[in-house]
């Protein structure tokens, strides 16, 4: 179902998560559950995954992940500051130790000239760390964009636990 690329990703965050007995969620909005569905997909991964959320609407990141109205109002969804907010209220309403969150417009539908389609904004909040961010501008299809949003919040969960 995933790359090998993707498969090699996510063992080693669950290697890594296990041996520092550390726990992941994730706050997905563009992939609407896939990091969690890759993260899920390995046997015994529920030693390290504590869940996922999915908050496709500003009212949910709002009620959920706490993510600010404001926030949502002043820099748009689809933004560093509320992936950070996602990844950060993610870590606050749960018992996992490591967060990532992401926002996009995945497509073919929502980019506009200021967010255009393949915009990705990706936050990784790690307990007592600064939370890390990283912006993206894929290219291709709906598929393309998620895959690629897939892969590279992976890497950046990778990133964040090699600080620690």
């Amino acid at each position: 179902m995933f790359s090998q690329e993707v498969k090699n990703n996510v063992f080693n965050i669950l290697n890594l998560c296990n041996q520092k007995n550390i726990k992941i969620v994730t706050a997905e909005s563009c992939t609407g559950g896939l990091i969690a569905g890759c993260l899920t997909e390995v046997p015994g991964s529920s030693r390290v995954v504590e869940g996922g959320f999915v908050t496709y609407s500003n009212n949910l990141k709002n009620s959920i992940l706490l993510v600010k109205l404001e926030e949502i109002e002043q820099h748009g969804a689809v933004s560093e500051e509320v992936a950070r907010s996602m990844a950060e209220g993610a870590l606050l309403i749960s018992k996992a130790d490591i967060a990532i969150a992401c926002t996009g417009v995945a497509g073919p539908d929502g980019g506009t000239p200021l967010k255009p389609l393949g915009l990705v904004h990706l936050s990784c909040a790690l307990r007592n760390y600064q939370t890390m961010h990283q912006k993206y501008n894929f290219l291709g299809d709906r598929g393309e964009i998620r895959s690629a949003t897939i892969n590279a919040a992976l890497k950046l969960v990778e990133a964040q636990l090699g600080i620690i």
